[in-house]
């Protein structure tokens, strides 16, 4: 009996076998979980990936920038579970002048965007989820240490650090209703968002060497058991917590 045993999941942002998030819906399974997912953009490329699962999923589409998206989120769902135990945020984008070194250059507008999809979007999931989670359950944020100052990820960094406060937030309004809300930190993964980085071969030259416990810049396992514990039932009185799964380069000095 897996330690998801029964539980509903819903596991948003997978886009390929890469992406944590699609371990998480992978390992949640084989924990004994009901698994529902949503994409946005590339559906059908999100179809074929979803077929690599060890069983069928439904897929919703959501766009966290659309109203109507947000709004009927709950509906849908509902034609496939009755309840959601569980909800993983696996959703950041930022515009390209966001990144790579732009700091200072960079329009309003286009930090908007990447604070919108990134930061807001977990208040927005969670509000748009909360009508199934009569019964309380777990809410999973994805993370990258928002503490520091890193090299090329500029104002997705601000949008993490945003990511953060509002896990803080959301574990304090949304504890009344029986529901955790932490974050899983993870270090650098050869993602398809972190391809979208300039300048990101400097975090994979640098953080294995810096980890007391090394870092494999291909393996999503780690921090999708992370998430995966944090959806079970084993952190009943843990929220607002931020799980760092990184090898431990968050705790070293230079």
């Amino acid at each position: 009996m897996g330690i998801l045993e029964g539980k509903r999941i819903l596991v948003t942002g997978v886009l390929t076998d890469a992406s944590i998030a699609f371990n998480v819906a992978k390992i949640a399974q084989e924990e004994g979980a009901t698994v529902v997912l949503t994409g946005f953009g590339r559906l059908s490329l999100v179809e074929r990936i979803a077929r690599r699962l060890p069983k069928p999923v439904p897929l919703l589409e959501l766009d966290v920038q659309n109203t109507e998206h947000l709004d009927t989120l709950s509906d849908r769902i509902g034609e496939h579970v009755e309840a959601l135990d569980g909800v993983v945020h696996s959703i950041g984008f930022a515009p390209q002048s966001c990144l790579g070194g732009n700091f200072l250059n960079t329009d309003w507008e286009d930090v908007a965007t990447a604070m919108q999809i990134s930061t807001f979007s977990y208040k927005s999931l969670a509000v748009a989820c909360l009508p199934l989670m009569k019964g309380g359950g777990s809410i999973v944020g994805l993370d990258f240490d928002a503490t520091k100052a890193w090299p090329v990820y500029d104002w997705m960094g601000v949008a993490k650090a945003g990511l953060e406060s509002a896990n803080r937030y959301l574990a304090r309004d949304l504890g009344k209703h029986g529901i955790r809300v932490n974050l899983v930190s993870a270090g650098p993964l050869r993602t398809m968002a972190a391809k979208s980085i300039p300048g990101f071969t400097d975090f994979e030259e640098s953080w294995p060497a810096k980890a007391p416990l090394g870092w494999n810049l291909t393996d999503t396992a780690p921090p999708a058991r992370a998430v995966v514990s944090l959806l079970s039932d084993w952190f009943p009185m843990t929220t607002g917590e931020i799980v760092h799964v990184d090898g431990g380069v968050h705790a070293m000095g230079i």
